[in-house]
């Protein structure tokens, strides 16, 4: 019933029925995970989960892993693309420390599993006890958000998480590394194919099929607590709005452990890493903006908020063709 009386309105404002295309049925799924009509402009939060990983020291980025603990400071000193964003939209951004590697960040939530994953090359980045608990991470935190925000768009830093991620689409989804394995944050063709080596010797080292042993195997701490965090926002009927690569690798962990929790997510954008599009194809997701982004943080995913919000300000302040004046068209009639 709420959906259809938001259709209803939708359709009675000036404008040809489904012209706005996609920002309808965005607002119509909002309103349902909701269920409020009328959609209420978003309250937005955005959570920046942030992990160091193991896999590093194999030589796959061309990062060293102290940029995670320096990106981490950036969010929380409102200098990154994603804290201009956030100020831009007026989402309030929330930076949560998973496993970042060393001492606690100031100003960072510190909901830390262990300082950094291991080297899934050599062993399981985790252990079953600590993949859970970063699935707690995320759960928690959103029941916390549900409590204050419409709509929560969630986003990561973590050197080293695009090999996790790649790994993750490898596994679940029997892909081959060459095909899964990209540039991340800017490495050359020797880095990347020392990538592909690295995600065979590991994909060959952990065998078990078992969703969560695959999680643990190969996950980084902020993808887990982002897959919490999708578990939680459909137990709360919390919209969860993904960014890229990274994020969406936690929705392959929800796919294999509750699949009908993804019916809270919206995919924000196609990446331009490598494996994007056979990410999102293996989850039946269909993304709503392809920038050629490739930055991370939960830069898309801001976007797309930042479209919910102008969706609702359209179904809240568009004239209806009877407060307008304006004729409605006539179906065109058969001849």
């Amino acid at each position: 019933m709420i959906c259809e009386r938001v259709q209803k309105h939708l359709d009675s404002l000036t404008k040809p029925p489904g012209s706005l295309g996609r920002m309808e049925d965005m607002l119509l799924d909002y309103a349902r995970l909701r269920e409020l009509e009328p959609p209420p402009a978003p309250r937005a939060g955005a959570y920046l989960f942030c992990g160091d990983h193991g896999v590093v020291a194999e030589g796959v980025s061309a990062w060293p892993s102290e940029v995670t603990r320096q990106m981490a400071m950036n969010f929380v000193g409102g200098g990154a693309a994603i804290s201009v964003m956030c100020r831009h939209y007026g989402i309030e951004p929330h930076v949560v420390d998973a496993g970042i590697a060393g001492e606690p960040v100031a100003g960072v939530l510190s909901r830390r599993v262990a300082n950094g994953t291991a080297n899934f090359a050599r062993q399981p980045a985790m252990s079953r006890a600590e993949g859970l608990q970063a699935l707690e991470v995320g759960t928690q935190l959103a029941a916390e958000a549900a409590r204050r925000f419409d709509i929560v768009a969630c986003g990561e830093m973590g050197i080293g998480n695009s090999t996790s991620a790649a790994a993750l689409l490898c596994a679940y989804g029997e892909v081959d590394p060459a095909e899964a394995a990209g540039a991340g944050a800017g490495s050359d063709a020797a880095v990347v194919q020392q990538k592909v080596e690295v995600l065979r010797r590991a994909l060959a080292l952990h065998s078990s099929r078992d969703p969560m042993d695959i999680a643990t195997a190969f996950g980084g701490f902020e993808i887990l607590a982002i897959a919490g965090m999708i578990l939680g926002g459909a137990r709360h009927r919390l919209p969860v709005v993904l960014d890229g690569f990274i994020s969406c690798a936690a929705a392959l962990v929800v796919q294999a452990l509750d699949p009908a929790a993804l019916r809270c997510v919206f995919y924000s954008h196609q990446s331009a890493e490598k494996g994007h599009r056979l990410m999102l194809q293996r989850l039946g997701a269909r993304p709503c903006l392809d920038l050629d982004m490739r930055l991370g943080e939960g830069s898309g995913a801001a976007l797309l908020i930042g479209l919910f919000q102008t969706a609702c300000r359209i179904y809240h302040e568009m004239a209806t063709f009877d407060g307008a004046g304006v004729a409605r068209s006539e179906p065109s009639q058969p001849d």
